[in-house]
């Protein structure tokens, strides 16, 4: 696994590249072995870095029972946010989904629900029925929608996943790993953050029927804010879990323990391994001016490099010091220069090990010079090339 921990402030990364702030003699942090769970497969991630801090059977095709429903929302979360449906729509209620086994909501044959509430019936009381509502609306029907989630699953990068239904109910084909859904958790999270808070959400009340949460950590850890729960015999007790604690967000997962207690037990266990020895930094965002080297043959002398995107890394709590920045830029940069062109190479590094690589690029566009600037430029190049 690589390790990373937070430097203080963006000017103790600049002196450390520059060399002014020597590396630390710190003695190694100490970090026990993980926790072992007593589940069939299991992971825990940093949500940002997306560095793994704990795995074990990560890859293991299990059923996932009602974490298949993670999907069903995001589904529905895309379609709103497309503009194709609106949380105020109204979807009336098929034989199908009135009928539907298992975990519900309580809606019944032909009615007409919001689509808002179809999700919070998703989401917090775990509603088979509302599922399969939505699933219909959607793709015309349970087995199109399903067709779609593994399309989506293929498109985040979720490999070992595959949908016969919107629901979870046992299917020979129906399964997905620990790490699948890490990654889909956290498309949830960042897509649309907007929609994230009904994850949280303790109880729900549909048609006089009030429901909490299966999510047992939501009473237990005031920083867990979702996501789901999942249960069939096959599949056993299964959670995924988020939780975030200053800038730190985690997400775990829990595949296969024997009880609804085990899955939060053994959930906990994961989340406070991760909060307790490590931590997330943001050493530079996207945009940060890292170096600003001569630019020949330009309209401007010099140019603004940087990341393109923000570089987050997850690090063992007490090394910040330890760290080195070092950039790695082409010696000759010429005109035209368009924004995002690479020219360099920022890596971060713990003693001898890199831990960090991003692409050092262009913050701007910089046009060619004038005639007599780009004729000047050369000449000077020209001798320079020749002294060295």
């Amino acid at each position: 696994m690589r390790i990373f921990r937070q430097l203080s402030t963006k000017a103790l990364m600049l002196l450390i590249f520059l060399g002014v702030v020597p590396m630390s003699s710190q003695a190694d942090a100490l970090i026990p072995a993980p926790p072992k769970l007593a589940a069939k497969s299991y992971i825990l991630i940093d949500a940002d870095s997306g560095e793994v801090l704990v795995e074990n059977n990560a890859d293991k095709q299990l059923p996932q029972a009602s974490l298949t429903k993670m999907m069903t929302a995001y589904l529905v979360e895309t379609e709103i946010a497309k503009g194709n449906i609106t949380p105020e729509d109204k979807i009336r209620v098929s034989v199908k989904a009135w009928k539907a086994p298992g975990s519900r909501m309580f809606i019944k044959e032909g009615d007409s629900v919001s689509v808002s509430d179809l999700l919070k019936g998703i989401i917090i009381q775990s509603g088979n029925d509302a599922s399969i509502a939505v699933a219909e609306h959607i793709a015309g029907s349970e087995a199109a929608f399903a067709d779609l989630m593994t399309q989506h699953a293929k498109k985040m990068g979720m490999e070992n996943t595959r949908y016969e239904n919107a629901t979870g109910l046992p299917r020979p084909d129906h399964f997905s790993t620990a790490r699948d859904l890490s990654i889909l958790a956290n498309h949830i999270i960042k897509d649309y953050p907007e929609l994230y808070s009904t994850y949280s959400q303790q109880y729900f009340t549909y048609n006089g029927i009030r429901q909490p949460n299966r999510n047992r950590l939501l009473w237990r850890d005031k920083s867990v804010d979702g996501l789901k729960t999942g249960h069939t015999d096959e599949a056993g007790y299964c959670l995924v879990a988020s939780a975030k604690r200053g800038d730190m967000r985690l997400i775990s997962v829990v595949m296969g323990t024997v009880s609804e207690e085990a899955r939060a037990r053994e959930s906990q266990k994961l989340l406070a391994y991760g909060f307790r020895y490590f931590e997330t930094i943001k050493p530079y965002s996207a945009g940060d001016i890292l170096n600003e080297p001569r630019l020949w043959a330009g309209a401007k002398d010099k140019i603004k490099l940087g990341i393109k995107d923000d570089l987050y890394m997850t690090i063992p709590r007490g090394q910040a010091k330890r760290l080195t920045a070092k950039l790695n830029v082409n010696k000759v940069i010429k005109a035209p220069v368009q924004e995002g062109q690479n020219f360099g190479v920022l890596q971060i590094s713990l003693d001898d090990q890199v831990l960090a690589e991003r692409p050092i690029v262009a913050l701007e566009n910089v046009q060619e010079g004038g005639l007599f600037k780009r004729l000047w430029d050369a000449v000077i190049l020209f001798f320079t090339d020749l002294v060295s």
